[in-house]
This record gives C-alpha cells, structure tokens and sequence, in this order.
C-alpha cells in the first residue's frame, strides 16, 4: 500500500492502505461479480468483454473507518477496472487519507465515457485528477478493455495488474517509487506525480485471458506464482477474487512469512539489528494492509447481445454494514 507522502526532501514512512467504501460504516470483506457484455451492430462477429469479481478486506486496525483504498468497475466498450490506494502518511497531518483516493475514483468513475477522455487511461487519469479538491495523494492505475481484444493500462504509483493466459503469466506492470515504500503518486500539492508520469502499456487479450488488478496490499503479500495457482483453483472470478484477497490477508498477519515486502525490504539494507543477525534471524513477515483485488475474465459476447448489458450479483460477509454496491 502506498506508505509515504512524497516530497522534496523530508516524506512520511507509515504505511497503511486499505479498501475504501464511501458510507461511514464499513465492510470488511465484499465480493462482487460484473459481467459486461458489450455489442456493435454487425450481428456476424462476436467481441470481448470482461467477466469481473471484486474482493475487500480493509486492514485489521480499519475496518471502522472504512479505509484508504478505492475502486470502480465500468461497463463502457468492453469494459473498464481502476483502483486507487490513498496515501496513508496523511494522517500524520490530520487528514484523512482516503478522501483523495475515493474522490479520485469517483471522479473517474463520472468521466469515464466522456469524449474528450477518448476511451484513453491516461487521459482519464489527468482529468480525474485535475477535478479532485481533496488534500492528499495516491497511487492509482486504470485499464480500459477495448472490444477487439486490446487492454489500455495506465499506472502511477505500486498498484499492479497481472494477466494470465493458459497457466502462464504473460504481462505484470511495474511499481513506481521514489525510494522503498515512497510511491509514486497523484497528489494535491505540486510537488506530486501527474499523468505524464503514469506508466502506459498495451496488451493483446484473447478469451479466456484473466487480469488480476490490486493494490499494494496484495502485491506485497502474494508472490506471482502463487497468483497464477490460486486461479488454477478457482474458475469463477468471484472465487478467485476472495481468495486472493484471503491468501493476501493471511500472508499479511503471518511474522513468518518471506513475503514479496520483507525481500524487497532486506535486498533494500532493512534488516533486523545486527546481534539478530549473528543468531541467525532475519527480516520476515507480510505487511498488514488493506487489500483490493478484482479478478477479471476475458469472454466472447455475442455481437447482437443487447448493448451495454449488466449483470451484477455477488456476496458479502458483514461487519455491521449493508452496503451492498457493487461499483464504488
């Protein structure tokens, strides 16, 4: 999750990222399942759309106050996933970290099928951006489904997408930091990131092709290859979304653990004291965060499926809240 708020010299160092929901009470895991089927009027071919399922799971020390992450699901052309980690060094300065995010991701959300975005991610970062009043930061990435088969990836920041094709992970974006745990990120102040900063990457889907898209909170708990055989597991994208979120999750609590973090953090020099050391121990452990995953699934849609059709069900396991949206 994104950590520390950048600036010139001297940033903040507490982590802390979670999945944000916008009523003031929050559910602490939620798994939802869109099916977008997109059509055209020639009636002979068939075209991609995404098949998505969405899991939450805030970080323990936040599920009361609904967290720093947000996310939206969009049936727009073949279909469009965006996520969105407030940065949570905020909270240090009496802000709340997840305002920015979840205006972000709300203001993209609203612009998403505006012309002058053009179906483009950057584009649609840079005005989701300049229309966000909120102080603060995050990190933020946004793929855009074309329905010929092309996904349009634009990132800034270490929230990541994956994509799979028969067992195989094909295409992973890269994480963006000034320093360990110092994303890149969009911000209120002017000395943050921009859209010209934002990673832009092209990549060729064909059905059956599945796209894993999370926060850090997953990336840093969950290595690769367990990625790809979690989903070897699980057929349905709902399944597979909780279930990451879950192995995520535990991974996240485990001071056993060699998480993705703690190798990153020791091939960094952050190690534990050098007496530890001589007794053999070493740095472990996941890192408690929150957690945002959405699984998506390429499939055919017939061309004379009726336009922009939605089918939303899922479930949701309860912490003293009823929101039951699916797209946040």
């Amino acid at each position: 999750m994104a950590n520390s708020i950048y600036r010139a010299s001297v940033l903040q160092s507490q982590l802390l990222f979670r999945p944000s929901l916008s009523n003031k009470h929050s559910v602490p895991k939620k798994s939802n399942l869109l099916c977008i089927a997109s059509s055209q009027l020639n009636p002979i071919r068939s075209e991609v759309s995404f098949c998505i399922g969405t899991h939450l799971i805030p970080h323990p020390n936040k599920v009361d106050r609904g967290g720093e992450d947000a996310f939206f699901v969009s049936n727009i052309n073949g279909g469009v996933i965006a996520v969105a980690d407030g940065v949570s060094g905020w909270a240090e300065r009496n802000v709340d970290p997840s305002l920015f995010s979840k205006e972000l991701m709300a203001n993209a959300s609203s612009l998403v099928g505006d012309l002058k975005v053009n179906y483009d991610p950057r584009i649609l970062i840079r005005k989701a951006h300049a229309a966000t009043s909120s102080t603060g930061s995050a990190t933020a990435i946004v793929a855009m489904l074309e329905k010929n088969g092309t996904l349009k990836v634009a990132s800034v920041g270490d929230c990541g997408l994956r994509v799979i094709r028969k067992g195989q992970m094909i295409f992973s974006t890269t994480p963006q930091e000034h320093y360990f745990d110092c994303p890149y990120q969009l911000s209120s102040e002017l000395i943050g990131q921009t859209y010209l900063d934002a990673v832009v990457s092209s990549v060729e889907l064909v059905e059956g092709d599945i796209i894993v898209m999370g926060s850090d909170g997953l990336f840093d708990n969950v290595f690769d290859g367990e990625i790809v055989s979690t989903l070897a597991r699980h057929s349905d994208v709902v399944e597979a979304a909780k279930a990451l979120a879950n192995l995520a999750s535990n991974h996240s609590m485990d001071s056993r653990f060699e998480s993705p973090y703690s190798l990153e953090a020791r091939s960094k020099g952050l190690d534990v004291p050098f007496w530890k050391k001589i007794l053999g121990m070493k740095l472990t452990g996941g890192k408690l965060d929150d957690i945002t995953v959405i699984v998506g699934q390429v499939v055919t849609s017939p061309a004379a499926a009726s336009l922009n059709q939605v089918q939303m069900t899922g479930k949701m396991e309860e912490a003293g809240s009823s929101d039951t949206r699916g797209l946040l």
